[in-house]
């Protein structure tokens, strides 16, 4: 199957091409990329006017398979994914039960390649069953091509047992990727510790629930040489502890959702579940913080934590709705319009932290995260002149659980091919 995607505007981290140029697919390949490509081609897709970029990797999503899957399956997930120019997915472990053996990251990663568009990375837990009282088979998972571990919905808060296992993370070239928030400061907190939780009667969480585990996990990091990604980082103090540690030659980095470089606690407009998040929705200056992070390269990557539940779990005051918004669909438009189409990023900037980034913390930029010859033809084309507003109804994924419907943004995902196959085509055209 050859696929010649003509006149797009490529934007490639890995070689810091950036120029409109065609693109011939191969089979699984990427064979060519230059000016005005002569070839026979089984399809010609006209990209004028777009951005092909390496596909979107995202490093956070839960994909709620196995036991859970009444919120969202590999194939529901798959297809949300693709849809949002996705191509690869680490999906978290706190499922049910919880991927914490080697026999049940195989069993995911099986399933996934019978019935999901895109690829699928499963990690495993750091402890058994995520209960945080003895280390999970890590090397078997390893051997398995988790490629990282998690403890992802909560943090290990056995200091030792952790730092054992971020050794034998290390010893087996795995990634930690650190879900910080200290349990035990929670104290029943459902939205930001602030005015507005307390005009809506609600329980705040304070940064340093965030800030805390952040430290801590920094410094044994930095004791084990192991690296570390941070999950989902919303605060100031986290900002500035990632990049204190990258001065030290750390080898940490860190992820920002697109909720967190958004919205603040400001734009909850009222206790409803669609603004109940962990971590919570911060104030204007953590925002901004975050904002900063990214332009200066500080904030590695973009990812969604892509929590979908059931409308019936949603529909409810923070109080009582579980933690969680979906984002895999709308990442990418969430992430032009609020960062790239203001200035803050350029395009590049966009396709490394959604692509190049995560392919070389999950050590896979050898065969990923580019639009090179050679490499995997895992593309997406993005329109960035499309506006529109999100419309939580029309969503793939079985979650709706957003407070981001009906908001206007500029870009959208065209095309999205996944090893040298159109796996999603937008209708909107």
């Amino acid at each position: 199957m050859k696929i010649l995607i003509q006149n797009g505007h490529i934007l490639d981290p890995a070689t810091r091409r950036n120029e409109i140029c065609d693109v011939l697919v191969e089979d699984d390949r990427i064979a060519k990329v230059g000016k005005e490509i002569q070839a026979e081609a089984d399809r010609v897709i006209d990209a004028e006017g777009c951005y092909v970029m390496p596909g979107f990797i995202d490093l956070h999503v839960h994909f709620r398979d196995p036991g859970l899957t009444y919120k969202e399956d590999l194939q529901s997930g798959g297809k949300a994914a693709a849809r949002g120019g996705v191509t690869t997915v680490c999906a978290m472990p706190n499922t049910k039960p919880v991927i914490d053996s080697k026999e049940k990251v195989q069993d995911v990663h099986k399933r996934a390649e019978e019935v999901s568009p895109i690829h699928v990375i499963q990690l495993g837990s750091v402890t058994v069953g995520q209960l945080g009282e003895e280390l999970a088979d890590i090397k078997g998972m390893a051997e398995a091509g988790c490629y990282a571990i998690s403890e992802d919905g909560k943090s290990v808060m056995n200091a030792s047992l952790y730092r054992k296992g971020m050794k034998i993370a290390k010893e087996n070239g795995l990634a930690v990727f650190a879900h910080c928030e200290d349990i035990s400061m929670v104290e029943s907190g459902v939205m930001n510790a602030d005015a507005k939780a307390e005009a809506l009667g609600l329980r705040g969480i304070t940064n340093s629930v965030e800030d805390v585990i952040v430290a801590r996990d920094i410094l044994i990091a930095k004791e084990t040489g192991t690296k570390l990604h941070l999950c989902h980082c919303s605060t100031a103090d986290s900002v500035k502890m990632v990049a204190e540690a990258k001065k030290e030659g750390l080898l940490v980095t860190a992820e920002v959702c697109p909720h967190h470089f958004i919205m603040s606690t400001d734009d909850i407009t009222e206790d409803h579940g669609y603004f109940k998040m962990n971590p919570p929705l911060r104030s204007k200056a953590d925002v901004e913080a975050l904002k900063e992070g990214l332009k200066n390269n500080v904030m590695d990557v973009i990812a969604t934590d892509h929590a979908p539940h059931s409308e019936e779990e949603k529909d409810k005051s923070m109080k009582d709705a579980a933690f969680g918004i979906v984002g895999i669909e709308t990442s990418a438009a969430l992430t032009y319009t609020a960062l790239v189409d203001t200035g803050i990023l350029t395009p590049m900037q966009m396709a490394e932290k959604m692509s190049y980034n995560p392919a070389k913390i999950l050590g896979i930029d050898e065969e990923k995260g580019s639009v090179s010859e050679g490499k995997i033809a895992d593309i997406v084309i993005f329109d960035p002149k499309r506006e529109y507003k999100i419309d939580r109804n029309t969503f793939i994924s079985k979650g709706k659980n957003t407070p981001f419907d009906g908001y206007p943004v500029k870009g959208d995902v065209k095309y999205t091919l996944v090893d040298g196959e159109v796996v999603y085509e937008n209708t909107f055209y």
